[in-house]
């Protein structure tokens, strides 16, 4: 089943002070199926960054539309948006975006506060999944007193708190070493096994050789995109690397 269709995505910013316009987004259209794992991939300005914004109801494109669950986002009234976000959106970021005085429990726990949850609800959906990401033991440490890698769980466990129908990361492996990267790319096919849809913004490579599809984005425009088919994640890599070659080296258009 179709959970996510972009339809003729564009998006124009006009200078406030004059200038000509820039087209960060020129009709980009896809589409994401429930359970799919999905990394989008492009060269700084490409406008990556503008359609996550676009897709997590940060920004509205200028035409075109997304449709999440049948759900028009252009059309969520300006009062309602960030409640659509809570309810239905989990969002992971590279910097973690976690509050130095709030506990990892209380961390994990924000977005069903803001949600008016009641408490038995909260801890009957906070343990199995702490326990399923491997961070039950941290729940009363500090994020400052946890690694990286164990940061970016906590913040996992925050986007996956409200059960959400699609998660969005950008760039999450971006600020991590080499083994938590491991461990998280690991835990994303995890929970996407598990049943959730995942879109991952990413400039790395082996990040991306992680998901089920990659789409290249070029000058505003969906470019190329590769499935992994029954390819093993090394054969996957070293396609989207080629891809990649193609894409900054001027190729044509897929």
């Amino acid at each position: 089943m179709t959970i996510l269709d972009v339809k003729g995505v564009k998006k124009t910013y006009v200078p406030r002070f004059g200038g000509a316009p820039v087209e960060a987004l020129r009709g980009v259209s896809f589409s994401a199926e429930e359970g799919e794992y999905v990394a989008i991939m492009g060269e700084s300005g490409s406008g990556k960054t503008t359609l996550l914004n676009i897709l997590a109801a940060l920004d509205r494109p200028t035409a075109g539309t997304v449709t999440l669950d049948g759900m028009d986002l252009g059309k969520i009234r300006e009062d309602r948006v960030a409640a659509f976000r809570r309810e239905s959106l989990g969002f992971v970021f590279q910097e973690f975006n976690l509050l130095d005085t709030f506990t990892v429990e209380d961390n994990i726990l924000l977005p069903l506060v803001l949600a008016n949850q009641p408490a038995g609800k909260m801890r009957q959906r906070l343990k199995p999944l702490v326990e399923r990401l491997g961070i039950a033991d941290l729940l009363k440490k500090y994020p400052y007193e946890i690694s990286g890698g164990q940061k970016q769980r906590a913040a996992v466990a925050r986007a996956l708190i409200t059960n959400p129908r699609l998660l969005l990361a950008d760039e999450p492996t971006g600020a991590l070493d080499s083994r938590a990267t491991d461990e998280l790319l690991a835990l994303f096919e995890r929970v996407n096994r598990a049943g959730q849809t995942i879109l991952m913004v990413t400039h790395s490579v082996k990040a991306a050789s992680h998901a089920s599809r990659v789409l290249f984005i070029k000058d505003g425009e969906l470019f190329h995109q590769i499935y992994r088919g029954d390819m093993d994640n090394e054969r996957f890599y070293e396609r989207i690397a080629q891809a990649l070659t193609l894409l900054t080296t001027g190729g044509e258009k897929a």
